[in-house]
């Protein structure tokens, strides 16, 4: 994908009043992220103009409202809550983030080399799952008492950075491709079914072109095949489905139409919502008034077809990481 929308993102626009070479920049991304066909349609620039425009806006806001970066070190994992319940131990964390790919592919670039502090959105798959353990109750230990445990799995670091505006620069950027993804996704549904429905014309064909031509080949007609009337009337009901469906222009029409409905409504596609977690130290959900209860706030990224993420801004200083192992160091021990 191409670096737009980047140059933009400096806190000092005015929502909603772009210049057009930037909505140029961005309707090639849409164009390009989603169907490049698209471009063969007339007044594709002023369709988009308006969405695009209401995007940009909304993924401002949206990532306008990440703040309060927390410096990652073993203290902060022990008084910290939110640190305690994504990692299990402080060493896991460093060894979990020192692992992050993201972040090595930094540290590892031009600008990222040597860097004392950097910043960045960790993000982490919120699991629950229905267990039977111990718990005390009242002063008694019971087992096989109902629990729910919650996991946090899939760390990662997004846009990792040693200037917090550019993170968010690039975070911005980066939740508009992801628009960009979820009309893609719908497009990608449509182009299955059309070939899905083309496949089934072409085999109904080639049964149709069998039996009237006599049977199936040499061998006596199965009776478990349907008879010519069964199978022109699925042929008529998936030729009509295909039409329905229209031709390649057509087609391109409804792609546009689907980008257009996610860039015009970014608000049903990407959102951030505010949780609030009630766990104890073995992640385990808890009444708020609960002794061994601690309160954990994030906000959590949503998608419109259902994805979600926990986030929790952070930054970090690179030289707590663990050293990264020499594999060619490492296989001389072994040889």
């Amino acid at each position: 994908m191409l670096r737009l929308l980047h140059s933009i993102f400096g806190g000092r626009e005015e929502r909603g009043r772009y210049p057009a070479s930037l909505i140029e920049l961005a309707t090639e991304r849409v164009v390009e992220g989603t169907d490049p066909r698209l471009r063969a349609l007339s007044g594709l620039a002023r369709r988009l103009h308006d969405p695009i425009v209401k995007s940009i806006d909304h993924v401002i806001g949206v990532v306008k409202d990440i703040h309060g970066f927390l410096e990652v070190n073993a203290a902060a994992h022990g008084a910290d809550p939110r640190l305690g319940a994504l990692f299990a131990s402080a060493e896991s964390m460093f060894d979990i983030l020192g692992r992050d790919q993201a972040l090595r592919e930094y540290l590892d670039s031009s600008e990222g080399r040597g860097a004392w502090q950097v910043f960045g959105l960790l993000m982490a798959d919120r699991m629950e799952r229905n267990v039977l353990g111990l718990d005390l109750v009242g002063d008694q230990i019971r087992r096989d008492v109902a629990q729910v445990v919650v996991s946090f799995v899939n760390h990662r670091l997004l846009e990792p950075n040693v200037r917090e505006e550019e993170g968010r620069r690039q975070l911005m950027r980066r939740a508009f491709d992801f628009l960009l993804t979820q009309a893609l996704d719908r497009i990608s549904e449509v182009k299955l079914e059309r070939a899905d429905l083309t496949r089934q014309r072409d085999l109904l064909r080639r049964k149709l072109s069998a039996l009237e031509n006599g049977g199936w080949g040499f061998k006596p007609l199965d009776p478990q095949h349907p008879d010519l009337a069964t199978l022109m009337a699925e042929l008529d009901e998936v030729t009509g489905q295909l039409e329905e469906l229209g031709p390649d222009q057509e087609i391109l029409e409804a792609h546009l139409e689907i980008v257009i409905e996610v860039l015009d409504n970014p608000g049903q596609h990407l959102w951030v919502e505010p949780i609030t977690l009630y766990l104890d130290a073995m992640n385990i959900v808890r009444e708020p008034k609960d002794a061994a209860a601690r309160r954990l706030d994030f906000l959590e990224f949503r998608g419109g077809r259902g994805q979600r993420a926990v986030t929790l801004p952070i930054s970090l200083q690179p030289a707590l990481l663990p050293a990264r192992e020499d594999f060619l160091a490492a296989l001389d021990r072994y040889y």
